[in-house]
């Protein structure tokens, strides 16, 4: 498969907002509880993608996936630091879209200056049915290491989940 990775544009609220609803419905990957509206997923792609990174991987012309990355934390010392998201068509885990995607992000970062990305994901143990551990296993893949833990920090589907940190740096720390 061919997949290509570009930048999000507004126009692709639709198609990624039907990406990610099923992971805020069915999931506990993300602490959102209802899906977005349309017009705020886009104001969100409008909002991230003017100051960071924003992109989608398409196959045969069509949204398959789409990674981005956000503010860290709002006061400015901060601003070499993101936190990284993203989102998979479900037919299209475990073929490299994931891998792609993330390479891609890291590189975008780089050159804008920023040094530390940062993956906050949502963490159970023993899995269940709404979470498996399968983003910590790709997120060490990527390289990336475990840096904290948050014991039952959220709840969804009347259950408590834990959050963790995980960390890459990808460029040097200079000066």
């Amino acid at each position: 498969m061919d997949i290509t990775i570009r930048s999000a544009v507004p126009d692709d609220a639709e198609a990624l907002l039907a990406i990610y609803a099923p992971y805020v419905s069915d999931t506990a990957i993300t602490f959102e509880l209802e899906p977005p509206s349309l017009d705020e997923f886009r104001r969100r792609i409008e909002a991230i993608g003017a100051r960071y990174p924003y992109l989608v991987a398409e196959a045969g012309g069509e949204p398959v996936g789409y990674a981005y990355v956000g503010e860290f934390h709002a006061r400015e010392a901060y601003a070499c630091s993101v936190e990284t998201a993203i989102y998979l068509r479900r037919d299209q885990r475990g073929k490299g879209v994931g891998r792609r995607l993330y390479q891609d992000l890291e590189v975008a970062c780089a050159a804008r200056g920023i040094t530390n990305l940062y993956a906050c994901i949502a963490y159970v143990e023993p899995e269940d049915e709404y979470l498996t551990q399968a983003s910590v296993r790709f997120h060490e893949r990527m390289g990336y290491r475990l840096v904290g833990r948050f014991n039952k920090c959220a709840r969804k589907f009347d259950r408590w989940y834990d959050m963790v940190y995980m960390e890459k740096f990808v460029a040097a720390h200079e000066g």
